[in-house]
């Protein structure tokens, strides 16, 4: 039986794809490259981190920002977008083994170009430290940021993005249930109705919207200002957060995260700047922060939840100029990959 790890269990290393002066981020590059840097110097105080960038010269210039070479493994490899964590191996566990899936990838319902980005696992599969290790190519499109797992086969996403035509078209509620099951051992999915946050053009991916913590504790994206746009739908997410049950059956720990106050892009466009957005590392929590006041209280809230974890805020308002945050740019691999 497969079995997808939680991220809070022991990692062997996180990638990242470094944006470029071509890419998305190029009205903004220094900015976002500097988040990118503090992003790469904490990640490789704890563990090794890949960095995908597009050829020697995107390597030199970012040797020159970082600091802890030792620790970094550099693959070329073109990408449409940095957001790996929607695009690159899902890893899960089979008899101890650890297997890379390369589900397919669409740019988030045919939203953008997506051609480099839906061949990279094929890149990455022939060079290390991904050469020789056990993967396989799932005929299925799912983005890593739609799905939370707690790692004793629960999984955690929105209907608004998996049972989105835009994805598996003609797959119903329980086709799809049976894919998680066959591919991720999923032994049940709770499903959440909830629109996705103002800007983002994910429909929804979980990740920006609830966590699992641990098996018993889910953080989540709130809100208590009743004239915000979010707050009757995030409203009716927290009772359905209220009403989910653990294995054990009981009520989940949860977690509420408020809303930084809104940020808008130079079209006055919103976007989804959240807290919900975090990674989990080894020995450290990294919390995207924006400069905001309730940064603070999202950092309290989570450094009570990982008592024994470094909490670690993350300047990321420059990256949710491209709808994404610390989480999205971010894939971990479990130990052992």
């Amino acid at each position: 039986m497969n079995r997808f790890p939680a991220e809070w269990e022991k990692q062997s290393a996180v990638l990242i794809a470094w944006p470029h002066a071509t890419g998305d981020f190029s009205n903004r590059l220094e900015s976002v490259e500097q988040s990118y840097s503090i992003i790469a110097d904490t990640i490789t105080q704890y563990q090794p981190l890949i960095i995908v960038c597009r050829d020697e010269s995107h390597q030199k210039h970012i040797e020159s920002l970082v600091s802890q070479l030792e620790d970094i493994t550099f693959i070329h490899a073109p990408v449409n977008d940095i957001w790996v964590r929607d695009t690159v191996f899902l890893s899960i566990e089979k008899d101890g083994v650890i297997t890379h899936l390369n589900f397919k990838f669409n740019g988030w319902g045919e939203k953008y170009d997506h051609a480099y980005d839906n061949a990279l696992n094929n890149k990455l599969s022939n060079v290390k430290p991904f050469k020789g290790k056990s993967h396989h190519d799932i005929d299925f499109i799912l983005e890593g940021g739609s799905v939370e797992s707690d790692g004793a086969g629960t999984i955690l996403t929105t209907r608004q993005c998996l049972l989105n035509p835009n994805r598996n078209k003609g797959l119903s509620q329980q086709d799809i249930e049976q894919q998680l099951a066959q591919h991720l051992g999923a032994k049940r999915v709770l499903w959440l109705d909830q629109p996705n946050l103002p800007g983002d053009d994910t429909d929804a991916h979980i990740d920006t919207l609830a966590r699992f913590c641990s098996a018993n504790t889910i953080a989540y994206t709130s809100c208590d200002d009743y004239h915000a746009a979010n707050y009757d739908g995030l409203k009716n997410m927290e009772v359905q957060l209220q009403a989910l049950r653990t294995l054990e059956g009981e009520p989940y720990n949860l977690v509420p995260l408020p809303l930084p106050e809104p940020i808008f892009d130079e079209d006055d466009e919103p976007l989804p700047a959240n807290y919900s957005n975090f990674l989990i590392i080894n020995h450290a929590v990294l919390v995207p922060v924006y400069g905001d006041d309730n940064d603070a209280v999202a950092l309290e809230r989570l450094g009570k939840v990982f008592p024994t974890h470094h909490i670690i805020a993350i300047p990321c308002r420059p990256l949710v100029h491209q709808y994404g945050s610390l989480h999205c740019m971010t894939m971990q691999f479990p130990e052992g990959y």
